[in-house]
C-alpha cells in the first residue's frame, strides 16, 4: 500500500545523505520535470576502463566556497529543456533524498545553479504521488510536530 499523499510548500529543506548534506534549501517547482542539483567542475573521465562521472557539490548554501568533490559510475546523458525554453545536454545522478522524513530514490540533472536562489530544484518526477503543492506554505518539515512524525515512520 502506498503512503498517503503529503503536503509541501513552495520550498523547504532536504538531506542529500550519499553526500553528506543536511538542511540544504530545495525550491519545489512543479513546471520542471527533473529536478537538479547546483554542481561544478562536471568531467567525464575514465577510470579503470569505466566512464566515470566527477563533479563538485557546494555545502548547505548556494554560495558557499567549500565545494567537495565527487564521483560515480551511476550516470546518464538527458536532453532537458530549461526554463528560458533552450534544450541542453545534461548528465543525470541518481541519488538518494530525505524530504518530510520520506527517503526517496531520486535523479538530478548536474546544473550550474549558481545565479538561482536555490541550489537544488524538485521536480514533479519526485513529487509525483507523494506530494501535494501548497504554494502559499513553504518549510512545512520545520512545523512537523514529533508526534506527526511518529505517525510518518510507522507508515
Amino acid at each position: 500500500m502506498s503512503k498517503p499523499l503529503q503536503l509541501i510548500g513552495r520550498q523547504d529543506f532536504i538531506n542529500l545523505p550519499e553526500f553528506g548534506l543536511k538542511d540544504v534549501n530545495a525550491k519545489i517547482d512543479t513546471g520542471a520535470y527533473t529536478s537538479s542539483i547546483n554542481c561544478s567542475k562536471v568531467k567525464l573521465t575514465k577510470v579503470e576502463g569505466v566512464p566515470t562521472l566527477t563533479f563538485q557539490l557546494s555545502a548547505n548554501k548556494i554560495h558557499e566556497k567549500k565545494a567537495r568533490k565527487f564521483s560515480t559510475t551511476n550516470f546518464k546523458k538527458k536532453k532537458i529543456r530549461s526554463s528560458n525554453g533552450v534544450t541542453e545536454e545534461r548528465f543525470i545522478i541518481k541519488t538518494t533524498v530525505v524530504l518530510m522524513k520520506r527517503r526517496i530514490n531520486a535523479e538530478f540533472s548536474l546544473s550550474d545553479r549558481s545565479k538561482m536562489k536555490f541550489p537544488i530544484l524538485l521536480g514533479r518526477k519526485l513529487l509525483t504521488n507523494r506530494f501535494i503543492v501548497d504554494v502559499s506554505q513553504k518549510d512545512l518539515s520545520l512545523k512537523m510536530t514529533p508526534k506527526s512524525i511518529k505517525a510518518e515512520s510507522a507508515e
